[in-house]
């Protein structure tokens, strides 16, 4: 398959991009062999080829003119198999004839299994240098392979057997969810098997998964030491504030996730009731409840458990902040995110999903962007750019200020409201009558029982009547008189 010189020639002209390296050296081999891992290792996960240009220059892109000789392209190609690079690249090396001269071509298919190494060393792009991949970066690389094979979560965690699980709880609150009441009932396979049916355990090696010990573990940070969330609301808009409380969710997550969403609902979100009209209240929210829990799920499913540090839910006075440790992973990059999704920890996902705290259509997203900007948060905030943590800022809703006006401009309307003769009218004759019936009031006044309805709403909501017991047989009580 002949290289495309259209792309070529263009990442000749982009002298920034970190897929072509370019180099009027003929016979640098360490200097191709380490471009070639870096292109095999695809860092920024670009999931394209990277490109090596011989006969260009590094600075200016331009083509000088060289004689590309089939012992060039040989000597390229050898570098594939002589056993420098392991494992080996995918890689294919032409000539190329542009406008300006002709330059030799190595493309560099991304490895689905890296870290790729030249000579013992990782060599990866760094914006559009190369050089020896750190720690962290190799920790992702690691990672990318780990995606082609099973997920960390689905791997057997082999200090462990089926007592450090709580199998009742399985039993009862999770598997009734995940398998249809007829299958269920069917079902005479042992715990284990039923277990391992859901990702939960291996019977290879005859213990539980890591999703397993995260989902029921009796003891789950004995074994994962950071898998908990750590909250924290300070005072102020930074850390150095005090810490006005703080809490520790910690166990497996078939208990931590309700309690999760019964915190944000009745803590986090902080619902109170603000006069909108004379005689309507609505009820408005800092934090919605459904895109905070989201967000804190998100962390859940995408963080890397085994890591020793705790997912950090942390609240100031303006916002709040959620970080987990494991940044973007597999198919979704700095360049598709949000669009593109993918999954470190599978079964936990499908945990998630089963218990009804996540869905798996990549939808969420922009559901809570959609969420936030409705109840006045503002688009949320995702740092993508800390390479092995992942974080998201929600802003609180800017509603204070329009609220308060909402309130003072309440008040002055309320205190100019004036009942309208219809009004004392109706009102007059439950002063008279607390079991007068619709049909009464209708006779009396010849008024529509829709008009009557409107005035006993008005009367109800600017706090003059009351209606006690049900409608048949209750009756009206007066709370205030004409002038009060």
């Amino acid at each position: 398959m002949a290289i495309d010189k259209n792309i070529i020639q263009s990442l000749l002209n982009d002298i920034e991009s970190d897929r072509a390296e370019r180099t009027i050296s003929v016979n640098n081999t360490d200097k191709f062999g380490q471009a070639i891992c870096a292109f095999a290792n695809d860092l920024p996960n670009h999931g394209k080829p990277g490109y090596l240009i011989i006969g260009a220059d590094d600075k200016t892109g331009k083509v000088i003119g060289l004689n590309i000789t089939d012992e060039l392209l040989k000597n390229l190609s050898a570098i594939r198999t002589d056993g420098n690079i392991q494992p080996q690249p995918s890689m294919i090396v032409q000539k190329v004839e542009l406008a300006d001269g002709d330059v030799a071509v190595v493309e560099v298919q991304p490895s689905q299994f890296p870290p790729i190494r030249y000579k013992g060393q990782i060599w990866v792009r760094v914006g559009p240098r190369k050089g020896v991949a750190n720690e962290q970066d190799e920790k992702i690389l690691i990672e990318k392979r780990n995606s082609q094979a099973l997920t960390f979560d689905a791997l057997p965690c082999h200090r462990e057997t089926i007592d450090d699980i709580d199998t009742q709880m399985f039993l009862s609150s999770y598997l009734p969810k995940a398998m249809p009441t007829e299958a269920l009932g069917n079902d005479k396979r042992d715990i284990r098997h039923q277990l391992q049916a859901l990702g939960f355990y291996d019977t290879r090696f005859d213990s539980p998964t890591n999703a397993g010990i995260i989902m029921f573990g009796n003891n789950v940070e004995r074994f994962l030491p950071g898998a908990y969330i750590q909250y924290v609301k300070f005072k102020g808009k930074g850390k150095g504030g005090d810490i006005e409380r703080e809490y520790k969710f910690s166990g497996n997550l078939m208990k931590v996730l309700y309690q999760l969403d019964t915190f944000v609902d009745t803590t986090i979100t902080n619902r109170r009731p603000v006069p909108v009209s004379v005689l309507r209240e609505e009820t408005i929210v800092d934090y919605p409840h459904w895109a905070t829990r989201e967000l804190l799920m998100n962390a859940i499913c995408h963080r890397t458990y085994d890591s020793n540090g705790p997912i950090q839910f942390y609240q100031y006075d303006d916002r709040i902040e959620i970080q987990n440790h494991g940044g973007l992973y597999g198919k979704a990059n700095v360049d598709n995110f949000p669009n593109v999704n993918d999954y470190r920890n599978t079964v936990i996902a499908e945990a998630l999903r089963v218990l009804g705290f996540v869905n798996r259509f990549s939808r969420g997203v922009q559901r809570v962007e959609n969420d936030l900007m409705e109840n006045g948060n503002g688009q949320p905030e995702f740092d993508l750019s800390l390479g092995t943590a992942f974080k998201v800022i929600e802003h609180k809703a800017h509603m204070n200020e329009t609220v308060n006006e909402t309130v003072n401009e309440t008040v002055k309307q309320t205190e100019k409201f004036s009942l309208s003769d219809i009004h004392k009218k109706v009102f007059h004759l439950i002063c008279m009558n607390g079991l007068i019936t619709y049909a009464e009031l209708m006779k009396v006044t010849d008024l529509s029982r829709s008009h009557i309805a409107r005035i006993i709403s008005d009367l109800k909501e600017s706090g003059y009547i009351v209606r006690k017991g049900s409608d048949k047989s209750g009756s009206w009580e007066v709370r205030k008189s004409l002038t009060d």
